[in-house]
């Protein structure tokens, strides 16, 4: 393939990237927008693949690494369930980063890359190999650690180390040090040290980054490391000459900060505080002492009552959480939706920003079950109908609809928007127990008169009243 012609590939797949991202950004044309990706990142592929930088001695290893990927994407693919998705984002942002790593290192050890370059130029390549190594390393380490909070496998709640201000700090003072003797040093071996100092400190930099950062805000977390790996896949495309790597990398790594930040505003948090430790505990944790303790008993509902709540009802607003993903109710609620919906009920879901464990969890598992794009909205469409809304059905959700957050200035999440399904005439919460969600606080909605609390498995549950109704 020519050099032209690649080019004119790498712009043609550029343009679908971006339509892909645009496409994304509404769930009618979502499923759009994954196409344009896919046929984008074909011709993209190919378009390397068959490039002039590869030569037709490498080529038999590049499709053998490609067979090998495929099938481990084929196999994931198959596999992972729908409640595994937030960490299976968080281990494909590690491997951006580890990529972006080797391939620094690759071009670091290679003598052939700076030749015919000249002093200056040669200053520029080094820079954006150690610059590709530092955020591929703070992105690969990051992602593991948040791979292993969102599986469970590490605790939820944030882990600090005394002085982490200092110590982050003594770090990046530490890495410029050891980039200017890295980018001063005069032969491969005097670098070599420099360069293997930051890299440890940047996987440190990493785990501890992330180790702080409280369950609570995971998928603020989530969104940031994809926009890690954008700006590491940048890098990458920086060390390689490659174009669309660098456009791409752009793309993705905007993008992903831009959702960060819509997400921190969603919470009521600076971006810069949720980095440099963010809040959150275990779900087993008691509210925190000295906060304000709801009074009063709860009140527990059966399915069969809840049924009746539901077929009396003529507004109904549901909204599910992580409970509804870990429980895999979505296509139960989505039948119990037609039902209302055939009797003339009028359903709506709301779904918080923050509901999850990663952007868009709620909005894709709805999606999955083939709920109705158009009677899913977001909180700010909603808030404003729960006083005429009957029943307000909340599945699996906590921190989101927690009233502390307007009523308690003490709390952990005081300030952060929520959903306000206390106004409405009757809520149902549907939980297993009364343990508090990810920011470890408890909540005045359980206590309330109007509120009802299901307990139990959410599909068990669901499945009751979906039985109820049509009986």
């Amino acid at each position: 393939m020519s050099s032209s012609l690649s080019t004119v590939s790498y712009i043609g797949a550029t343009i679908l990237f971006i339509l892909c991202l645009g496409g994304l950004s509404n769930q009618e044309t979502s499923r759009r927008g994954n196409l344009y990706g896919m046929i984008g990142m074909a011709i993209a592929v190919v378009a390397t693949i068959f490039g002039v930088q590869v030569t037709s001695a490498g080529l038999p290893y590049i499709i053998g690494a490609m067979a090998v990927g495929a099938a481990i994407g084929l196999y994931l693919a198959r596999m992972v369930q729908m409640t595994q998705m937030p960490e299976l984002v968080a281990f494909m942002h590690s491997m951006v980063g580890l990529a972006a790593m080797l391939v620094g290192y690759a071009n670091f050890i290679d003598p052939a890359v700076s030749v015919n370059l000249t002093p200056a130029e040669n200053a520029i390549h080094e820079i954006e190999m150690y610059l590709g190594v530092l955020i591929g390393a703070v992105t690969f380490s990051g992602s593991v650690i948040a791979f292993g909070k969102l599986s469970g496998k590490i605790t939820g709640k944030p882990v600090t180390l005394p002085g982490q201000h200092l110590l982050n700090l003594a770090g990046l003072l530490a890495v410029i040090y050891f980039g200017y003797a890295f980018v001063n040093a005069h032969s491969v071996t005097e670098a070599m040290t420099p360069m293997i100092v930051m890299t440890v400190i940047a996987l440190l930099f990493g785990v501890h980054m992330v180790m702080a950062i409280g369950g609570a805000d995971m998928p603020v977390v989530v969104s940031m490391l994809n926009s890690y790996s954008g700006w590491a896949a940048a890098a990458t495309g920086f060390m390689l000459n490659n174009d669309l790597l660098i456009v791409t990398g752009a793309l993705v790594g905007s993008s992903g900060a831009i959702l960060s930040y819509i997400m921190c505003s969603a919470m009521n948090r600076n971006f810069l505080s949720v980095i440099a430790g963010g809040f959150g505990t275990d779900s087993s944790t008691p509210a925190a002492a000295g906060a304000v303790q709801p009074a009063g008993e709860v009140n527990p509902i059966l399915a069969a009552e809840t049924a009746e709540l539901l077929r009396d009802a003529k507004n109904v607003i549901i909204v599910p959480g992580y409970g509804m993903a870990v429980a895999q109710a979505q296509h139960t609620v989505n039948e119990i939706t037609q039902a209302l919906r055939a009797k003339g009920i009028n359903v709506r879901f709301g779904i918080h920003p923050v509901a999850g464990r990663m952007p868009g969890h709620m909005n894709v598992l709805l999606a999955e079950a083939k709920v109705p794009y158009d009677i899913v909205f977001e909180m700010d469409e909603l808030n404003a109908d729960f006083p005429t809304t009957d029943v307000a059905i909340v599945i699996g959700a906590n921190d989101i609809v927690n009233p502390a957050a307007q009523d308690d200035p003490t709390s952990p999440i005081a300030g952060m928007p929520v959903l306000e399904v206390w106004k409405a005439k009757h809520s149902i919460v549907m939980k297993r127990s009364m343990a508090s969600g990810y920011a470890g606080v408890d909540n005045p909605l359980f206590y309330k008169d109007n509120n009802r609390m299901l307990f139990g498995d959410a599909k068990k549950m669901l499945d009751e009243v979906l039985v109820a109704l049509k009986s």
